[in-house]
């Protein structure tokens, strides 16, 4: 068998201690962000999975609120992440894709940047985070231990967390091998490795002697599930194997995979099972009724490594996959719960984005948001208030395929295509009541329409030198 190399840890340190309840002297909740790595719309029960049981996220779901209209900050994994980090879309954040830089990491966010974490560390509670990070390459400016997390366990590098048997993992400042096996094989799951690591974290909580502090936390949970490859362990995979048909995927960027159906659906049913482990030891240390958690994913469902989100129905009702600004690709899963303050079963219909996490997180616990933000706070909606401010509209750019643009005004939704290529773009128009499957381009009846939401995607976009978007800013930038 191989074993964890031994570490300097303090999670660690505390891992076997059980413990009575915690008397957490602050009264503000403790937070739990969990965001899924490509997990669609449609991967969730209580959003329409009929193959894949996630009974966990449909009891979290059932106990809280459940948003449908929630939108991820961008279509791939980095760019999302920082567009949450700093409450910011796409067209003003610092990291708008994932730029790799080598030999491990994607360009860092500036150290200037007000983060999420450093306004809870400004309010004076505990971080950290347990995942995969993608923005900012160890010791740089955008390391997690640099943008306000006190702790910090996982892959650094969103290319690195590929496989789910690495050669090690980072915990803080140090990187951590893992002893293979005798015939040179990693038998640990990494994400379950992790999973070990967030539940010491949260019983160190329950500790009973003067060292833990009783203050509440924010635990950033970025899972690396279901993001290719297709790697699971057998133990898992087998409960859906035989269900369905399935043919080989071959080795490619991602290793080949036998039983590509059943693997990608255990692997969904993992991170139910982590929630669900997450709940019960918050439950066993008695600070569930004074914890909020989130779930959600960063974008919609990935095709890469044998997966198949037509299959499987991942998108829901939507069009459009990963890189995609069409529903598919941005409109994300979102449960809210907070026992006794978000009232259990209910549902909103809110237009919200992972820019206003970051103002709903100040409202709640008293922090200041980021200037300029483009977020709104959600709390009024948690809580049931009838004083929501509502978002004039929603943007996002994406700087891969040719460059695209895409605005949600109300039942509107303006996608331009090969904003980044020599050449008019392409557009396109949708009115989502009526056809929330983006079927039908109705830019060419609604010219007005198409034409003022392409000026509110040229007002949003603001030149940076490190992510020209339009032909002519490349072009410029290059000269």
């Amino acid at each position: 068998m191989k074993k964890w190399l031994s570490m300097s840890f303090t999670v660690l340190a505390v891992a076997s201690c059980q413990s009575p309840e915690v008397e957490q002297t602050d009264p503000r909740p403790n937070i739990i962000y969990i965001i899924a790595d490509d997990l669609g719309y449609g991967d969730v029960g209580v959003y329409g999975q009929q193959y894949i049981a996630t009974p966990n996220l449909d009891k979290l779901a059932a106990g809280g609120m459940r948003f449908t209209q929630h939108y991820a900050g961008s279509t791939v994994c980095a760019p999302s992440r920082a567009v949450l980090m700093t409450g910011k879309h796409t067209g003003h954040s610092v990291v708008r894709g994932n730029r790799e830089i080598k030999p491990e990491g994607q360009f860092p966010m500036a150290d200037s940047v007000y983060t999420l974490a450093e306004m809870f560390v400004s309010q004076g509670y505990s971080t950290a985070a347990f995942g995969k990070w993608g923005l900012g390459y160890p010791a740089s400016e955008g390391d997690p231990n640099r943008q306000g997390f006190d702790t910090f366990f996982g892959y650094n590098c969103q290319r690195h967390a590929h496989t789910y048997y690495p050669d090690y993992l980072w915990s803080n400042q140090t990187k951590v091998g893992i002893i293979q096996n005798t015939e040179g094989e990693q038998e640990i799951h990494s994400a379950n490795l992790i999973q070990d690591q967030i539940l010491h974290y949260l019983r160190a909580r329950g500790r009973i002697d003067a060292s833990v502090d009783r203050q509440p936390f924010f635990l950033f949970l970025p899972m690396t599930m279901p993001h290719a490859a297709l790697q699971v362990p057998d133990s898992n995979r087998l409960v859906y194997e035989g269900k369905f048909e399935e043919e080989p995927q071959p080795d490619g960027y991602y290793p080949g995979v036998e039983k590509p159906k059943s693997t990608f659906a255990a692997m969904v049913s993992l991170v139910d099972t982590h929630v669900g482990q997450i709940v019960q030891v918050l439950d066993s240390l008695g600070i569930r009724e004074n914890t909020l958690i989130m779930f959600t994913s960063d974008n919609g469902p990935h095709v890469e490594g044998g997966a198949d989100p037509e299959f499987f129905g991942s998108s829901g009702p939507y069009r459009g996959v990963k890189r995609d600004l069409y529903e598919g690709g941005i409109r994300v899963p979102f449960i809210v719960n907070w026992p006794g303050r978000v009232a259990a079963g209910s549902t909103s219909e809110h237009v919200s984005a992972f820019w206003d996490i970051f103002p709903t997180m100040a409202e709640l616990i008293g922090g200041a948001p980021p200037t300029e933000a483009d977020g709104i706070s959600l709390y009024p909606t948690l809580l049931g208030a009838s004083d929501q401010q509502e978002h004039p509209f929603l943007y996002w750019e994406f700087h891969e395929q040719g460059g695209k643009q895409a605005v949600r005004q109300g039942k509107w939704k303006g996608v331009r295509l090969n904003v980044a290529r020599e050449g008019e773009p392409l557009v396109e128009l949708y009115d989502l009541e009526n056809d929330p499957a983006e079927t039908q381009n109705l830019a060419s009846e609604f010219p007005e329409k198409m034409a003022e939401l392409t000026q509110l995607m040229e007002d949003s976009h603001n030149k940076d030198v490190n992510w020209p978007l339009y032909f002519v800013d490349r072009q410029e930038f290059a000269e």
